[in-house]
Order: C-alpha cells, then sequence, then structure tokens
C-alpha cells in the first residue's frame, strides 16, 4: 500500500476492494470488456456496490461508481456521507474513478473521505481531496 494507508484501516481497505471486485463480475461490459466493480462505505457503517453498465453509445455508458452512488441515494435517501470508496476492476488495471465520478461523489463525501484502487505500483489509498482538489459546488442563497 502507499505511505497514505494510514487514512484507511488495511482489513477494511481489502474488504471494499473485494466487494468491488465481487460486484465487477456482474458489469455490462461487451464493449470493452473492462469490468469495473465500486463499493461505498458510508458513515453510518452501510456499503453500497455498483458495477458499470456499458451502451453502444458509448456517452451512454455508466461508470460503477456513479451506479453505486445512485442506487445508495434511491435506497437510502441522501442524508448519509461517503467515508471510503473501493474502485476495482477485473482486467488488473490502474483505475481510479474518472472525472465525472469524483464529481458527482463530492456532494456526497465526507471531508476525510478516502478512495482505495488498483495503481500501476499496487494499491493505492489517497484522500478523495487529493483526487479532486477543485471540485465544483454551486453557492444558492
Amino acid at each position: 500500500m502507499s505511505d497514505t494507508s494510514h487514512l484507511l484501516d488495511p482489513t477494511l481497505a481489502q474488504q471494499l476492494l473485494g466487494a468491488a471486485r465481487e460486484v465487477a463480475a456482474h458489469a455490462y461490459a461487451p464493449y470493452s470488456r473492462f469490468r469495473v466493480g465500486a463499493a461505498l462505505l458510508f458513515d453510518d457503517g452501510h456499503i453500497t456496490t455498483g458495477c458499470n453498465v456499458e451502451n453502444v453509445s458509448f456517452g451512454l455508458t455508466s461508470c460503477a461508481e456513479r451506479n453505486a452512488l445512485f442506487r445508495a441515494v434511491s435506497e437510502r435517501g441522501a442524508a448519509h456521507r461517503i467515508v471510503a470508496i473501493a474502485v476495482t476492476n477485473l482486467n488488473d488495471a490502474a483505475s481510479p474513478p474518472c472525472g465525472a465520478c469524483r464529481q458527482v461523489m463530492s456532494e456526497f463525501v465526507t471531508p476525510s473521505a478516502v478512495i482505495v484502487f488498483p495503481g500501476d505500483a499496487g494499491i493505492e489509498i489517497r484522500s478523495f481531496a487529493e483526487l479532486l482538489p477543485f471540485s465544483f459546488h454551486l453557492e444558492t442563497k
């Protein structure tokens, strides 16, 4: 693990990655064959998972991370906050969340949220703020 492994208990990181890997097996990825899974840990201890779902029109594809988040909101409401996110794939490739997923998740993360994912040099554990330092927030009056 990276030098930021202190941000998340290693056992919990492995549990989340395992849940993400398990759900990646359900991904619908007939075009890219890149099956991705995500597991989100919320502030109340609940874990919600999601996988990617492709479409022949690639722009309509939905990423695992957003599917997990949308599932969590639709099943439990929007009150809970994400404390940890695990993303992995069945292709043994580096898989940090894409920029669109980072932005969408930014509305639901705690200030200390972390992301766990396979990197080029092994498992990475990074703070969410490190991966999206300037998220867009709309201030309403």
